[in-house]
């Protein structure tokens, strides 16, 4: 099977990247160093985006109706930096994709979400971090005593605030020019992590179909399968590809999710440059597994075989 442009980037365990009004929370210890060395390396079990913050851990799972957690903020750079934080609600999409709910989403794939922002709190709602400085803040849930068992979730999301001093509506018009006005822009990077609240006994079943091999235009393949889900708790771990023969996994996809909202959700699993030929030619047998990275790491959720058509 050829597939027509290039596949996407690998699921991450979180939403990461550029978002227009998003955000995240916290205080506390401090990394600080001149701004003429080098910056040091992000904490351990991070995640990042396309702007100048870390957050860790890469999401947050409160068990019980009253509970705290920590979430750490990391400026990576050398620059002071400031950054505005919130909780946020998102639904996921077949595809993987997290959207919030105040960027189009319909309001029946809003409701299949149980969402936990009105349970959290959180302090401060705006940060300034001096470079390679860091700061753990501190969520606390407080759910209902009548709330209903299951699985609840909002986004702990930071979003850097650009510069304003100097900035005025003349220097953000710019200079007239003889077509028009010419406008600046100033782009605002984003991070999210979840933030899942479990109340009493939950459940999940999970299971793979639709396994097939694809290949790209420049030679390259991938194994896209579908990932099922029932019950009341997300599914989080890694996908595994093995061939029979190889020593070691011929493909791997780490923080693999699928919401509660979901009863399925599309994934490729890019397979690895270096894998033998061999091992991808009609007949292989191939098995995909599952494997918690959640509830209990390590156990497998699900297993499936296929043979490369």
């Amino acid at each position: 099977m050829t597939f027509g442009s290039k596949f996407p980037r690998r699921n991450l365990p979180a939403v990461v990247g550029a978002l227009a009004c998003l955000l995240a929370v916290g205080p506390v210890g401090s990394l600080a160093q001149d701004a003429a060395t080098a910056v040091p390396p992000p904490p351990s079990g991070s995640v990042s985006g396309f702007g100048d913050v870390n957050l860790f851990p890469k999401r947050v799972v409160i068990n019980g109706a009253r509970d705290i957690a920590n979430v750490g903020l990391y400026n990576k750079t050398n620059e002071t930096g400031d950054y505005e934080i919130k909780i946020v609600d998102m639904a996921m999409r077949p595809n993987g994709d997290i959207i919030a709910f105040d960027n189009g989403l319909d309001e029946q794939t809003k409701a299949r979400v149980k969402v936990a922002s009105s349970m959290l709190r959180y302090s401060p709602r705006r940060v300034t971090l001096r470079g390679s400085e860091s700061q753990i803040v501190r969520i606390l849930a407080r759910a209902d005593a009548n709330l209903p068992a299951g699985e609840y979730r909002s986004h702990f999301t930071v979003t850097s605030l650009p510069e304003t001093e100097g900035f005025s509506i003349q220097s953000a018009v710019g200079v007239q020019t003889p077509d028009g006005i010419g406008v600046t822009i100033r782009p605002r990077f984003g991070i999210a992590i979840p933030v899942i609240v479990r109340i009493g006994a939950t459940t999940l079943d999970v299971g793979i179909t639709n396994a097939t091999v694809l290949t790209a235009r420049d030679g390259s393949k991938a194994v896209a399968l579908t990932v099922t889900r029932s019950g009341s708790r997300s599914a989080f771990g890694d996908i595994v590809v093995k061939a029979a023969g190889a020593s070691s996994p011929i493909a791997i996809s780490r923080g693999v999710g699928i919401y509660p909202e979901l009863d399925s959700r599309q994934v490729i699993v890019p397979i690895f440059p270096e894998t033998d030929p061999r091992f991808l030619t009609a007949g292989t047998r191939l098995t995909i597994e599952f494997v918690d990275d959640d509830y209990a790491p390590g156990n497998k959720l699900a297993e499936h075989v296929f043979t490369v058509p």
